[in-house]
């Protein structure tokens, strides 16, 4: 993916906000404004050099169709739209949905797949009071969104979650936890049995 900075995102998406097209006066409306008026310019200048916005002749700024494919455009699959957000930063559904402009279902079905698949991971994280579902990207999200650059969208198979989910792996840590305990050993056995069936089965 074109790689871009937390505020780099900030700028396009206040560009796909005002319908494609702001000036001056939209960065000092904006929450941008925090960032400073040195960093704002320095920001605005990179995204030029890299073709993803254009300066017009009133002096105001147009986003271009090569930034609308990073995150914006239908020639994207959600789901790759929901990796290459979460590659720039952490967010929270609310922020997934706001940036990436699909509804709040359509979001949620692609978050639990992904999930699903360990491409991303939620974390519980208290904001104001109130516990906030985080999502992040995994590093197999990192790898799978990447090969998209030279492989395309088709490839990616979603379905079966990989490696069990990594329950095989939870299984034999649990063993270990039953055989250091202080359970009897006919209890431990009995629980170890239990497993290994529950192990076998997964791994048919």
């Amino acid at each position: 993916m074109r790689k871009l900075g937390t505020v780099d995102l900030e700028i396009l998406d206040l560009a796909i906000k005002e319908k494609g097209t702001f000036n001056e006066n939209s960065l000092e409306n904006s929450e941008l404004k925090r960032h400073g008026v040195g960093k704002i310019l320095d920001t605005l200048a990179s995204l030029k050099d890299r073709k993803f916005i254009s300066l017009n002749k009133d002096g105001s700024f147009s986003i271009t169709e090569l930034a609308r494919e990073i995150l914006w455009s239908s020639n994207i699959p959600a789901w790759a739209r929901v990796l290459r957000l979460l590659q720039i930063k952490s967010c929270n559904l609310n922020q997934i949905v706001d940036i990436i402009g699909l509804s709040e279902d359509k979001i949620i079905v692609e978050i639990e797949k992904l999930r699903k698949n360990e491409f991303l991971l939620m974390s519980p994280q208290r904001q104001e009071n109130k516990l906030i579902k985080v999502y992040e990207i995994l590093p197999e999200g990192i790898q799978e969104v990447d090969k998209t650059e030279t492989e395309g969208f088709d490839k990616i198979k979603f379905g079966e979650l990989k490696s069990n989910g990594g329950i095989l792996e939870i299984i034999d840590e649990i063993k270990k936890d039953v055989a250091n305990s202080i359970n009897s050993d006919i209890e431990k056995n009995s629980i170890v049995e239990k497993l290994n069936n529950l192990k076998s089965k997964l791994e048919i």
